[in-house]
């Protein structure tokens, strides 16, 4: 439940206007000086908007989905993607955006290193306790 007041339905107009004529966070937030930036992003993504904001002059959205796979990438897939981030790491000249990005990548496929070790060894728990179930309807079976 969104806490706060419910937006007036003009305010919602204007916001949705200004989304859509891809004004940046920055200009939209100084149209609606009666709530925070925070507010504003909350609000582009309860109605499905993606407000545009400048970060160092690169312009990126805010208010995006994640995009889930179908399909885990395998370990192979995640080392090659470490392997680029490292190779790309080790060059010179590289600005504090991209070497917190690579941080990020680094960060990332640990963790998914050991998630996914974590989810073998539960579908490993599960075949076996799922062929223990078997074996046990198959004594009641035999006794009943």
């Amino acid at each position: 439940m969104p806490k706060g007041k419910p937006w007036p339905k003009a305010d919602v107009k204007k916001l949705t206007n200004l989304v859509e004529a891809k004004q940046f966070l920055d200009v939209i937030d100084k149209e609606f000086p009666q709530y925070s930036e925070g507010a504003i992003k909350k609000k582009c993504k309860r109605i499905g908007l993606e407000v545009v904001v400048r970060v160092s002059g690169i312009s990126k959205t805010t208010t995006s989905e994640l995009e889930i796979p179908k399909e885990l990438p395998s370990v192979e897939e995640t080392l090659k993607i470490l392997a680029g981030a490292l190779k790309m790491a080790s060059k010179p000249g590289l600005d504090k955006i991209e070497v917190h990005r690579l941080q990020v990548v680094a960060t990332l496929a640990k963790t998914y290193k050991e998630l996914l070790a974590d989810y073998v060894n539960y579908r490993e728990i599960e075949k076996k306790l799922l062929e223990l179930d078997a074996k046990y309807a198959k004594l009641i079976e035999q006794t009943g």
